[in-house]
């Protein structure tokens, strides 16, 4: 990677990787894009470029000017959020897609794009979920990302398009806030926790989701891009984890630090039906053996350092 294009670069993932990608690769060599802009280190600290994802002519155009090799595709829609307007989630996951596989394919680049534990369903195997094997998800969140991968797999195979991919478990990050995705209360009771000392959860007792804190997924996605290709067997879509844990188990981590913390559920029927749907574990044996990957953080290395940074960040707010 050398001149980089990374879509919906002020969410969660991108406000990250960008700036990652920026200390790594020079700051002039990565282009954030996203429908908005704000105030923000993604903005001013490189080129910023306004872009709708279903704008195919203007992705061309800006991949074109900056004579991009890689792009890195985040812009879409979460799972809760796409439940709630599965024609809008179908048109901006499936239709960005796309037009980013096509500028991928008319400009000869590198691609990335992530898909989701959410690409499985209740009739995947629940434990230890293999690479490859059944997936009918009952969610759009999860329809568009099998989808997605199917696509990214024919346009290797059709046009040779270096495209690669990882299934990403839940996300948590202290940057940016929660974005509409199933597994955000694994952010939130951070955030509660230090504000309030209690949190009442969503999801319900005994759930359990793979989860992997965002310096853990930043590097899996450099990691990977940065990959032999003739090491790569299966490109898109694999799998990678760092631990796996219901509500109850970030409780007990977050009482080692905040003992006065306390929990209780108060239970979102629609995302609780799309976490049941989900993996309680998956096997990323696949990533290791193929390119390396591991994780640096459990559940416990994360809680100590996701209750420090975000301690900071919110004293430092309260400041300003």
């Amino acid at each position: 990677m050398k001149k980089i294009l990374v879509t919906g670069a002020l969410g969660q993932i991108g406000s990250e990787l960008v700036m990652k990608l920026r200390e790594e690769y020079g700051s002039d060599q990565v282009i954030a894009s996203d429908i908005r802009t704000m105030d923000g280190d993604v903005v001013h600290s490189g080129p910023f470029e306004i872009l709708d994802v279903t704008d195919d002519q203007k992705m061309h155009d800006i991949a074109k000017k900056y004579q991009v090799d890689t792009i890195i595709h985040l812009a879409a829609l979460l799972s809760a959020k796409a439940e709630n307007n599965p024609q809008l989630a179908w048109n901006l996951n499936m239709g960005g897609l796309v037009n980013a596989l096509e500028v991928a394919r008319e400009l000869g680049t590198k691609f990335f794009t992530p898909s989701s534990i959410g690409a499985f369903g209740p009739t995947t195997p629940k434990d230890n979920t293999p690479q490859d094997t059944i997936q009918r998800p009952t969610t759009m969140y999860g329809v568009n990302k099998v989808a997605g991968e199917l696509l990214c797999d024919y346009y290797y195979h059709k046009f040779g398009v270096d495209t690669r991919g990882v299934r990403f478990p839940g996300l948590i990050s202290y940057v940016t806030p929660p974005g509409g995705g199933t597994t955000d209360y694994a952010v939130e009771i951070y955030y509660e926790a230090i504000k309030k000392k209690t949190y009442s959860s969503y999801i319900a007792e005994g759930t359990y989701m793979d989860m992997m804190y965002m310096p853990d997924a930043i590097r899996a996605i450099i990691q990977l891009m940065e990959a032999d290709p003739d090491r790569l067997t299966h490109r898109n879509a694999f799998n990678v984890t760092a631990f796996s844990a219901a509500p109850e188990d970030f409780e007990k981590a977050i009482r080692k630090h905040i003992p006065e913390f306390e929990m209780d559920y108060d239970v979102d029927p629609v995302r609780q039906s799309i976490a049941e749907s989900w993996p309680n574990s998956i096997d990323a044996s696949a990533a290791r053996e193929e390119w390396g990957f591991r994780a640096e953080f459990d559940l416990d290395k994360m809680t100590e350092d996701m209750l420090k940074k975000l301690d900071s960040k919110l004293k430092n707010a309260n400041h300003v």
